[in-house]
């Protein structure tokens, strides 16, 4: 789930992609990227499908910070990405989530 990183130069963000491949989404027809840059809203950041079956989505996020972030496969199952930056627990889910640093 290679996750890709263009920090502008006009301004502190860096364009983010996120990749959830076929083999994490499970033939799924839908994703969403989930995390504390949207505050965890389901309808914030939809993935778009692609022809290879998984999914995709890009968001501006600011310089500086560690963020915290899942997927969301059918409305039902969390997925973690399995090469984020870093991983750290979570006491809501009882599971780790995945952390980009930018």
């Amino acid at each position: 789930m290679p996750v890709s990183k263009k920090y502008l130069k006009s301004k502190p963000i860096c364009k983010v992609t996120f990749k959830l491949p076929k083999e994490a989404s499970d033939g799924a027809e839908s994703a969403c990227l989930v995390g504390d840059f949207n505050d965890w809203d389901k309808t914030a950041a939809p993935m778009k499908k692609l022809k290879t079956g998984g999914f995709t989505v890009t968001l501006d996020l600011e310089v500086g910070n560690e963020y915290h972030y899942r997927f969301l496969v059918n409305d039902e199952k969390w997925e973690n990405d399995w090469e984020a930056d870093k991983y750290v627990y979570s006491p809501y889910a009882s599971a780790d989530n995945s952390v980009i640093v930018v």
